[in-house]
């Protein structure tokens, strides 16, 4: 692991608080002097229980989050974090470098990531960019009758039953259910579910919504997801 810890302190780090939730104290304890060096106010938890405590009992500006850590894993932190309604920048460390690990830590509800080793100079210049940033705001949870559809949760509902879908398919559903009423042309649905450059079936999109309506209509003796032939698809307000 590479540190340069650099001379002085960094511009607007003062009255800044950091919780670093780390098991690997040695590197806990570099991280803590390095920080303090440059300014900012650090805390340290060394396991997950600590760090979620400490997370939802204390206000801080930037959450560094190891992934693996004894108790509950970062994963499974950052998630809580987010179901409490806390929603502190996370940086998340993990030596299990890959782009499935990193794909888990944001849809998880980190804002970045950071595979290990890393650089010091690095680890500084995103905690700088995540306190400019700031504390988002949680995403609003999208009501369509009582179809409740919630992106921070990843949840999907009807009524008081849970509804489990994929990412693909709660990507299609969060974008018709932010238009309800409206047409949606399967273009925007692609382009939100997958990206502008897929170069595959358009008709995937069809295979989705067939599944979608299996499990937000049938079940509960609705049609509210419905096909505007040579236009798209709209939900039903």
């Amino acid at each position: 692991m590479i540190f340069m810890f650099a001379l002085g302190s960094t511009p607007h780090a003062e009255g800044v608080r950091i919780l670093v939730v780390e098991d690997e104290h040695r590197l806990a304890e570099l991280l803590r002097d390095g920080l303090t060096g440059e300014g900012f106010a650090v805390d340290l938890a060394h396991d997950g229980r600590e760090g979620l405590w400490m997370g939802t009992e204390q206000p801080y500006d930037v959450i560094v989050l190891d992934v693996m850590l004894p108790g509950l894993d970062g994963y499974t932190v950052c998630a809580r974090l987010r179901e409490a309604g806390v929603w502190t920048p996370i940086l998340m460390l993990t030596a299990m470098a890959g782009e499935y690990d990193e794909a888990e830590a944001l849809d998880t509800g980190a804002d970045d990531y950071l595979a290990k080793p890393f650089s010091y100079v690095v680890l500084l210049a995103r905690l700088r960019a995540l306190v400019r940033r700031g504390v988002r705001e949680r995403p609003a949870v999208l009501t369509v009758g009582d179809l409740r559809v919630d992106p921070a949760g990843l949840r999907c509902s009807r009524g008081e039953v849970l509804i489990a879908l994929t990412p693909k398919e709660f990507a299609i559903l969060h974008c018709l259910a932010g238009r309800a009423g409206e047409v949606v042309p399967k273009s925007e649905l692609l382009a939100r579910a997958w990206d502008f450059a897929y170069e595959g079936d358009s008709n995937v999109v069809e295979v989705y919504i067939s599944a979608l309506r299996r499990k937000i209509d049938r079940p509960f003796g609705r049609s509210t997801l419905t096909t505007v032939r040579g236009a798209g698809y709209r939900l039903e307000p």
